[in-house]
């Protein structure tokens, strides 16, 4: 089996849906499925995806509060295995316009949106599988988008970095049951940021103007950008994201570089993000999970 694989990806049945946010992610999975032999079928979330590059894919568009619909066109589809992937703004409560199946269910998605991103994402996932509908996550679909473990980049975290890196993974462990974020910055064992309901960007952003402000002393490259997934955290949804405009922003920021959980992290365009980290000379690393 390999790396990353969990048991679940070799009894994964075509055609897979994606239930398609934002962002390149969706296109990635889906294209990681077409090399592997496995059709996928796409089901855009209407406000979120990108309908241009949805077109060359077989899809049917969807919206959020739409429960009874999704699940006739998942049916229609053939798709008993399906993956949530892509970036969305979650919508309150009052701008969603349910279908009958959703009223139904009004309880349970109420439930679902008191909490993170995964907590709702983890919910509506229970929902479709009480319907008979199986939800896999990245390790299961592809697993070749997974961050692998060691340094991926030229540059290497020198023993500061190591050490911030120790402590940012321990500041997430703590948080983690509070389903805060993803995220923080360390710098010079300094905790000067957690990421918030903002994301990475917002938090990345952040830190630069502090440094602009004078409000961080510390000299351009040291610090690190740590990720992992909450502790308790459903695997199969919202696993912490890299790619090249983490690069960027974590640049921008005068970090020294990110470390990241290897097989719990998506790398979105590796080689561009690998090329980018090169040449603002930046250290990416998997750390065992």
């Amino acid at each position: 089996m390999a790396a990353g694989m969990t048991s679940a990806a070799s009894e994964v049945s075509s055609p897979v849906g994606i239930v398609a946010g934002g962002g390149a992610m969706p296109f990635a999975v889906a294209e990681s499925l077409v090399a592997r032999g496995i059709t996928p079928v796409l089901f855009p979330l209407r406000g979120a995806c990108d309908p241009a590059r949805v077109e060359p894919f077989r899809h049917r568009w969807i919206s959020v509060g739409q429960l009874g619909r999704a699940m006739r066109l998942f049916r229609e589809e053939g798709c008993r295995d399906l993956i949530f992937i892509g970036t969305l703004v979650r919508p309150s409560l009052s701008e969603i316009r349910f279908d009958i199946k959703t009223l139904r269910l009004l309880g349970n998605v109420i439930r679902a949106f008191r909490g993170g991103d995964d907590h709702l994402l983890s919910g509506v996932g229970r929902l479709l599988e009480q319907d008979g509908f199986r939800m896999v996550g990245i390790k299961d679909v592809a697993p070749d988008l997974l961050m692998p473990e060691g340094c991926i980049s030229r540059a290497w975290p020198n023993d500061n970095a190591k050490a911030d890196i120790e402590r940012g993974r321990a500041v997430l462990t703590a948080l983690g049951p509070f389903d805060i974020g993803q995220a923080a910055v360390v710098i010079d064992g300094h905790v000067v940021a957690v990421e918030d309901i903002e994301g990475t960007d917002a938090l990345l952003t952040r830190v630069a103007r502090l440094r602009e402000e004078g409000r961080i002393r510390a000299a351009t490259g040291r610090g690190v950008l740590v990720k992992a997934p909450k502790s308790g955290q459903d695997l199969r949804f919202d696993l912490p994201t890299i790619g090249p405009r983490t690069i960027e922003r974590v640049a921008a920021a005068g970090l020294a570089g990110i470390a990241v959980i290897a097989g719990n992290t998506i790398a979105a365009e590796p080689q561009a993000m690998i090329a980018l980290a090169d040449a603002k000379y930046l250290f990416v690393i998997g750390l065992p999970a």
